[in-house]
């Protein structure tokens, strides 16, 4: 999980004086590579002391004009600010809960029947565990699995754990490092959220010891939503697909999302049109085919 301390550290490093028009004097070298504290502090209008308890975890007094003004000095862009607020409001030591399993609402499997299979569509819950596909998205993002395993909450398949633990979702996506990095920067979002949640901090200190790529994304201190993007695909069974993501956010479960995924050109559009089909024929017709007797030979 993330400190408040450690957010506001790493930002401030990212922000130079010079970017913000902050006049500098001397010849000495500056031993921070961003702003320093003293900086920060007359930027935001708070005293240097204040502003130290900030870092150290002292947020108790913290009002929503401070925050924001450190999240203007520090350019920070809408999604950051919610996440400069989430870690303000977390208790000083947070204490870890096992969170009950999640299940996707009614609503949200409704509306993924309606997608039919002609449009690939899976429900991630919080964590990025997958809580429902239908027949074309889990053909699409992950064949090599059971369809089945999103029905029972411990076999679920988990997307981070995907993208950074099995080979075969790695070579799935051409773009798998802007992707990666979304994965990572939208966990840590969620970590800001659920301070408390002992399987998310379980999956990040997983992910963390047996990922290299991982470990270095997350010390990047990257935060962003995951709204919509493009997926470049390499798929082991229709070839080159070219999707672009859209996530649409329930109301009845807000910390569930419904991933939907859109054609961005005729071939990939065809590409999706068989992978529909192959992966909502009937098994009878692909045993029909494979204990068909060959043609003769010449």
């Amino acid at each position: 999980m993330e400190s408040l301390g450690a957010f506001l550290k790493s930002r401030r490093d990212q922000v130079t004086p010079a970017a913000i028009g902050l006049r500098t004097f001397g010849t000495a070298a500056r031993r921070v590579p961003g702003l320093r504290r003293e900086e920060l502090a007359q930027l935001a209008g708070v005293s240097v002391g204040y502003y130290a308890r900030l870092e150290q975890g002292h947020a108790e007094t913290a009002s929503e004009q401070v925050l924001d003004a450190l999240a203007r000095v520090l350019r920070l862009d809408p999604v950051e600010t919610v996440h400069l607020h989430n870690l303000a409001r977390q208790p000083a030591r947070p204490g870890l809960s096992e969170p009950p399993p999640e299940e996707p609402h009614p609503r949200v499997l409704a509306l993924l029947r309606s997608l039919a299979d002609t449009t690939p569509a899976i429900v991630l819950g919080r964590r990025g565990d997958v809580l429902a596909w239908n027949r074309t998205g889990h053909a699409l993002v992950a064949e090599h699995l059971p369809f089945d395993a999103p029905r029972e909450a411990t076999r679920r398949p988990s997307v981070p754990r995907m993208f950074f633990l099995d080979p075969l979702t790695r070579d799935l996506h051409r773009n798998w490092d802007e992707l990666a990095r979304v994965h990572v920067a939208y966990l840590r979002l969620t970590a800001g959220r659920f301070p408390t949640d002992a399987r998310l901090a379980e999956l990040i200190g997983e992910l963390t010891m047996r990922s290299d790529a991982f470990a270095s994304m997350w010390a990047a201190g990257e935060v962003a939503d995951c709204t919509v993007g493009p997926m470049r695909l390499r798929h082991p069974t229709v070839g080159a697909v070219n999707v672009t993501y859209q996530v649409w956010l329930q109301p009845d479960s807000p910390d569930h999302r419904l991933e939907i995924y859109t054609p961005d050109d005729q071939t990939s559009t065809d590409a999706l049109r068989l992978l529909t089909h192959q992966s909502t024929a009937p098994l009878s017709l692909f045993l029909q085919k494979d204990l068909s007797p060959a043609p003769p030979l010449p």
